[in-house]
């Protein structure tokens, strides 16, 4: 599932502007309201469809078969569940001003990463050593 909604237009950084200026600011923070308020009615729908579709078949297969689905399903909510939680922690970001900035060497991470995934917190250069690191204990 993509992060980033197909409704938001990307922000378009004038010359000289400041890097995370309130425009800017306030672009990611409605990205990611938009994210999550998308998340979570997806999740009040797979409650609800839950609810709707619990029925005990006699059939064994047509039971393995729906409980299959379902597990496949609450894995796929557990992971939005985990993404609204990350997203929770970036507009506290936010609003307390370190919002865009890596967290591991403390530079701008760059307003096009953060329209890719406005949830990451490293910088391309870290994320990549991050990333080498990750298959080399792979190994």
């Amino acid at each position: 599932m993509p992060v980033s909604p197909k409704a938001a237009t990307p922000y378009k950084a004038k010359k000289g502007e400041e890097y995370m200026n309130p425009k800017q600011l306030d672009h990611f923070r409605a990205v990611m309201n938009e994210i999550k308020a998308g998340l979570g009615a997806d999740i009040d729908r797979t409650v609800h469809t839950m609810q709707d579709e619990a029925t005990v078949f006699a059939d064994p297969n047509d039971r393995a078969t729906q409980e299959s689905d379902m597990s496949l399903e609450l894995r796929n909510r557990d992971r939005e569940r985990k993404l609204i939680k990350k997203i929770d922690e970036m507009l506290a970001k936010i609003d307390s001003g370190e919002y865009g900035y890596c967290d591991n060497c403390g530079i701008e991470i760059g307003l096009n990463r953060l329209e890719a995934r406005p949830t990451a917190t490293l910088c391309i250069d870290c994320k990549t050593l991050d990333e080498i690191r990750e298959r080399q204990v792979a190994k």
